[in-house]
């Protein structure tokens, strides 16, 4: 998403209204998925390449936008239904709707852990919100020896209101795992992992405003800036993550085989 590849800068209205056009388009984008409510496309990329640029659709009955909106930035919430997640916490605040943020994530094993360093940023649009990031570099969060740094080029979610209490979500990805994966991984991504994923952040929805009324119901930082707590962060502190500045691990000789058997729940 950076813009020459080479200055961090804030996403602005062109950025959104891109992303936005992205997720509403079907031109070159070739359908991988659709069961159940859950729609997965694929662009692009040969289906060998691991920089592939996936996009997911779910329609979610009795979740307002707004609702998920909130689900999709309440870190302490998504402890409690991103099984994926290992840690998650936000570094530091740029502006009223962009912050700096860690994450890690469960691979399925055997393949080595992931974690990102990102900038995001957010835009509610009426009853329409989006969410999106891409990597950076901030020299207090250098790659670290138990993960693979991978690198988020474009992330983001899109959720639309459908008519009273409903929504659309959409979820747009192209990232670089650092890592040459075997083609059973990146059918799997659309074939598996992106579908349970969806399904995860819909059930999460209809869960959260129970969840919120016992905890902390009135602290939504990311609706309520002044609320907001983190230390600011400059610009300057932070550079674009090169993809090519990092390791580059080979797990093509993996074998679907060994995948742990909790990677198989549904």
């Amino acid at each position: 998403m950076s813009r020459g590849g080479e200055m961090v800068y804030i996403p602005d209205d062109s950025d959104f209204s891109s992303f936005r056009d992205q997720c509403e388009s079907l031109e070159g984008w070739h359908c991988r998925y659709n069961k159940a409510g859950v729609t997965v496309w694929s662009q692009g990329q040969e289906e060998s390449c691991t920089v592939q640029k996936i996009k997911t659709r779910i329609s979610c009955k009795d979740v307002p936008a707004e609702t998920l909106y909130d689900v999709l930035h309440d870190t302490r919430y998504r402890k409690k239904w991103d099984s994926n997640m290992i840690e998650t916490y936000d570094i530091g605040r740029l502006t009223v709707n962009a912050d700096v943020g860690y994450y890690s994530w469960k691979c399925p094993s055997p393949l080595k852990n992931r974690d990102f360093v990102t900038l995001r940023s957010w835009l509610p649009l009426g009853n329409d919100y989006m969410i999106i990031n891409y990597s950076v570099k901030h020299p207090k969060y250098p790659p670290r020896k138990d993960f693979v740094r991978a690198v988020s080029l474009q992330t983001g979610y899109l959720i639309k209101a459908n008519g009273a209490g409903a929504c659309i979500l959409y979820y747009l990805t192209q990232v670089d795992p650092r890592g040459s994966l075997p083609k059973w991984v990146v059918n799997r991504v659309s074939q598996f992992v992106a579908p349970k994923a969806m399904k995860k952040i819909y059930k999460a929805g209809l869960k959260y405003l129970e969840w919120k009324r016992k905890h902390d119901p009135g602290y939504k930082p990311w609706v309520y800036p002044e609320q907001n707590t983190l230390p600011s962060v400059s610009l300057a502190e932070l550079s674009v993550q090169h993809a090519d500045s990092l390791e580059n691990i080979d797990e093509t000789g993996l074998t679907e085989d060994h995948l742990s058997t909790s990677d198989h729940e549904a």
